[in-house]
């Protein structure tokens, strides 16, 4: 009987902790931008459920010329970056400070998707974007550099990636841009923005996704 009691309670005890392995846990990072809020009432108590905004369908052609669509990198953590190629002050370092983090988390870049937008599209084809690799002597594979509509993308950066990107007369290159890095979890959620030309924010990213990874895949 003692025997009975005894291998039950640990069948119990087993089933406990896969049932708490299998809990998403959570990254503890905010949850960046709009969002609703709905009252519901459940088993007599009122309880809240909130819906944050997430990126919107997107499309545009990459460095090679082949189109890539948002629903394409569907399951992965994205960082992005809005850049010109003929930027006379921040993208250079901009670029720099990505490679540097493609490079810092290149053990788990199969979960990752590093994306640049360029904000002057009529001057950044596919072909100039290569040069601009091959110029800052880029190999990442998970790493689309993208051209498109520019009001198109003007639009995506303010009011969903939460990144200033406009072009401007007066601003050096004729575009006005932040110099923004910005950490999209699986579900296209905003859960940081970052300053690209930061080294101690930049490490700060790295290990903001890192709990983002965790959380989101389980895997330390």
């Amino acid at each position: 009987m003692i025997r009975n009691i005894s291998f039950l309670s640990l069948i119990i005890v087993l089933l406990g902790s896969v049932s708490c392995s299998e809990e998403p846990k959570d990254s503890g990072l905010p949850h960046l931008g709009l969002h609703d809020v709905e009252y519901k009432t459940v088993d007599g108590e009122q309880v809240t459920d909130t819906t944050y905004a997430t990126i919107p369908e997107f499309s545009y052609l990459n460095q090679d010329s082949i189109l890539v669509k948002s629903s394409d990198m569907k399951g992965k953590i994205w960082i992005a970056d809005f850049f010109f190629s003929t930027c006379p002050t921040i993208c250079p370092v901009m670029t720099t400070q990505m490679k540097r983090l493609n490079r810092m988390t290149e053990d788990i870049k199969e979960h990752l998707q590093f994306l640049s937008f360029s904000i002057n599209p009529d001057h950044d084809k596919p072909s100039v974007l290569r040069d601009y690799i091959d110029h800052h002597g880029i190999e990442a594979s998970n790493w689309h550099f993208l051209t498109g509509d520019e009001e198109e993308t003007h639009e995506l950066g303010v009011d969903h990636f939460l990144v200033h990107a406009q072009s401007d007369e007066d601003a050096p290159g004729g575009f006005a841009h932040s110099p923004a890095f910005v950490l999209i979890d699986q579900e296209g959620v905003v859960r940081g923005v970052y300053l690209g030309t930061n080294t101690k924010d930049v490490d700060k990213l790295e290990k903001d996704l890192r709990l983002l990874f965790s959380a989101e895949y389980g895997i330390k």
